[in-house]
């Protein structure tokens, strides 16, 4: 069965309270001190509400209040059937004065009051009022209403109003409170409030939005968003260029053939040739690369790669021995990184640790982050998360643990 639609919902929900409120047994006739006069159309509107002819029932509960010198009882009788015939035929601001008239009696049970303030508010949602839908509906939880699907009309009355915080403050605090119990967020309410975020310009709830997409469900499309708004932050550092490549590739959102080219070139200036093999391939093998007007200039790339792969592997001890006994471990961490792109993972990681330990590092946090990233790649994602907790910087660098820490969580290892 298809879920029902959010505009569905009320509607059911005002024409069950309707039939609800009129269709009690005698209710009319049991009612003590109730004239024919009053009695008869009364009668007569509950048996059209029970029939669905709502407006007709109006017409009786009118012909009701028309006669005149009406004591307590049947003036309240009367607002009792009229919201009822009200509800059910649409006309809502009838509805929430009848409504007003009986609250302010005292004669109404709590469990009755917050039907009523239900119906009226999917009444006016249903007629895309919705500031006054979300007045009703804010109304109905202060009565002590607990429905969750009412929450959810609220919200989005609270959206289609033009309220963006204050729907994106009850989106968040729905969103947190999923988290605590250990529940999944629904994906179209974390989409609500990001599109919430978008409309206030608010840049830090558009990122809580993306960051808890990606985080339960990383699509392709999210991680491009993400991505592209890290980026666009000012003190994002082209430095960063290769990782956020390296994030890109990881989560599968890479498609360009741009992207690929340029990673790989980005690769080699860092020395991890054995990446810059696995991008190129990657490439090759997703059809981005090797066809179109560029595709001589990719072949030529890919030789490239291949030469300084080779000369690589060629001068790789002498290499080692030279980053031993340098003055600070950055050859070491370079060295490390390549043999983890090499399959040599064990060692790889080895070389990065000694080289963080040996220390005399120009930006120890991009060392961590790259290390981080190579623990990934090993398989190692808990220990990964662990290390990437410690990664500061304010040019992007703790920006970018962030993003991969939140993959890192869905990582084997």
């Amino acid at each position: 069965m298809k879920p029902m639609t959010s505009r569905l919902k009320p509607l059911l929900a005002a024409v069950s309270f309707a039939a609800m409120l009129a269709s009690a047994p005698g209710l009319v006739r049991a009612q003590e001190g109730l004239r024919p006069d009053v009695g008869r159309p009364l009668q007569a509107a509950q048996e059209l509400i029970k029939a669905g002819k709502y407006k007709e029932a109006l017409a009786k509960v009118r012909d009701a209040d028309a006669v005149g010198g009406k004591n307590a009882n049947e003036s309240l009788l009367i607002e009792r059937m009229r919201i009822a015939a009200a509800s059910g035929a649409g006309d809502v601001e009838t509805a929430a004065r009848s409504f007003e008239v009986i609250s302010a009696s005292g004669k109404v049970g709590a469990a009755d009051k917050i039907r009523m303030i239900e119906s009226i508010a999917g009444g006016y949602y249903r007629s895309r009022d919705y500031a006054k839908a979300q007045a009703w509906y804010q109304r109905y939880f202060r009565e002590g209403g607990t429905s969750a699907a009412n929450r959810t009309l609220m919200i989005q009355t609270q959206y289609l109003s033009g309220d963006f915080a204050g729907a994106s403050k009850e989106l968040t605090a729905e969103i947190q409170a999923a988290e605590r119990s250990g529940a999944t967020p629904a994906e179209d309410r974390i989409n609500l409030l990001m599109n919430a975020a978008v409309r206030q310009k608010d840049i830090a709830g558009e990122t809580f939005a993306l960051e808890r997409l990606v985080s339960y469900y990383p699509k392709k499309e999210y991680w491009v968003a993400l991505l592209n708004r890290l980026q666009r932050k000012p003190n994002f550092s082209d430095r960063l260029a290769l990782d956020t490549y390296r994030l890109s590739l990881a989560t599968g959102s890479m498609t360009a053939a741009n992207d690929y080219s340029e990673m790989a070139q980005l690769a080699v200036q860092a020395g991890s040739f054995a990446e810059a093999r696995q991008v190129v391939d990657k490439g090759f093998a997703a059809g981005a690369l090797g066809t179109g007007p560029e595709a001589e200039r990719h072949k030529r790339l890919r030789d490239l790669v291949t030469k300084r792969l080779d000369e690589a592997k060629k001068t790789q001890a002498d290499d080692e021995r030279q980053a031993g006994v340098a003055k600070d471990g950055g050859e070491l961490l370079g060295l490390g990184l390549n043999l983890v792109y090499a399959g040599d993972k064990a060692r790889g990681l080895q070389m990065m640790q000694q080289g963080i330990a040996k220390g005399g590092l120009k930006r120890p946090d991009d060392a961590k982050l790259h290390y981080a990233i190579a623990q990934i790649i090993a398989g190692e994602g808990a220990k990964a998360q662990t290390t990437l907790k410690t990664v500061a910087g304010t040019d992007g660098t703790a920006d970018m643990a962030r993003l991969w820490m939140l993959y890192a969580r869905r990582a084997k290892g």
